[in-house]
């Protein structure tokens, strides 16, 4: 997904929604520029607030604005909560489970591994980032990819990282395990799915 220039991107959304935003540096740069520019800018309309929204949640999975209607689409059409629904899907792409699981340093960088074929799950290499990942599945590094100089940092990341509590990790064997439905507190997210969803259903 094409995304351009991140501090910028970020600083208009409002949220550190790339890794490189997440840093004191990028706080403190931000805060400057917020003194050059308060006031320049009215108040948001609904809409506006909405589309602001969905534009933060987009960036934070690293979605296309055409796949993210889909899950939102899938989402509005299943039953039981909405937005329960929709963050399940977000957090159960398989790029998002090699985040979280502390197997990559950046939203990026696990979709690179992954459509480079270095991912193998349940025993068969999948090179698509979108893959949905589904309860007992086991993720692992193939075979041939461990030596890679992109898993190099990978026994040090895992010691520091801690899993949301539906993934197990074994660090000896560098192993995921999906022990439960993929989800997320809404109050670690950058942005409002409730607002997100009503955008789609204006």
């Amino acid at each position: 997904m094409q995304i351009g220039p991140r501090y910028k991107k970020a600083r208009y959304l409002g949220a550190p929604v790339f890794r490189k935003t997440q840093t004191q540096k990028y706080a403190l740069r931000s805060q400057e520029k917020g003194k050059t520019t308060k006031g320049r800018r009215g108040g948001k309309s609904e809409f506006g607030r909405q589309m602001l929204e969905k534009q933060k949640a987009r960036y934070s999975y690293g979605v296309s604005s055409g796949q993210f209607g889909k899950y939102v689409k899938q989402a509005l059409q299943t039953t039981g909560d909405n937005a329960k629904n929709l963050l399940q899907t977000l957090e159960g792409r398989l790029d998002n489970v090699i985040l979280r699981a502390g197997f990559a340093p950046s939203r990026s960088a696990a979709r690179q591994m992954v459509s480079h074929g270095h991912i193998v799950v349940n025993g068969k290499k999948v090179t698509i980032p979108s893959y949905e990942v589904k309860l007992g599945d086991k993720v692992t590094i193939r075979e041939g990819s461990k030596n890679k100089v992109i898993f190099s940092k990978l026994d040090e990341e895992l010691k520091n990282n801690k899993a949301p509590a539906w993934l197990s990790i074994n660090p000896e064997i560098r192993e995921i395990k999906i022990d439960g439905v993929p989800g997320v507190d809404t109050t670690e997210l950058l942005f409002d799915v409730k607002s997100v969803l009503e955008f789609y259903t204006r």
